[in-house]
């Protein structure tokens, strides 16, 4: 005879494997619904308001640039230096 005890039984019977596999995935479940559920509540408000306030300060920061450009004068636009004439090819 056999010293080994016998195996667990397989499938979803009392106390099976399967029964703790269903256990582990209604627990995996959960937990996500949970992670899901605070994404929504906390980070995207989060996220949103940050987002708001930033574009806020980049269109104040924008605006500025722009009234210092328009306080500038209108410069001529920069011609190049003229150029040596080249001595002819022999």
């Amino acid at each position: 005879m056999s010293s080994y005890p016998p195996y667990p039984p397989y499938g979803p019977g009392p106390g099976g494997v399967g029964r703790r596999i269903e256990e582990a995935i209604e627990l995996i479940e959960m937990e996500l619904r949970h992670a899901a559920a605070y994404v929504n509540d906390a980070v995207i408000p989060q996220v949103r308001t940050e987002s708001i306030s930033a574009l806020r300060t980049m269109s104040e920061s924008l605006r500025k640039f722009a009234d210092r450009l328009d306080q500038q004068p209108a410069q001529p636009p920069v011609q190049p230096p003229p150029q040596p004439p080249r001595p002819p090819n022999p």
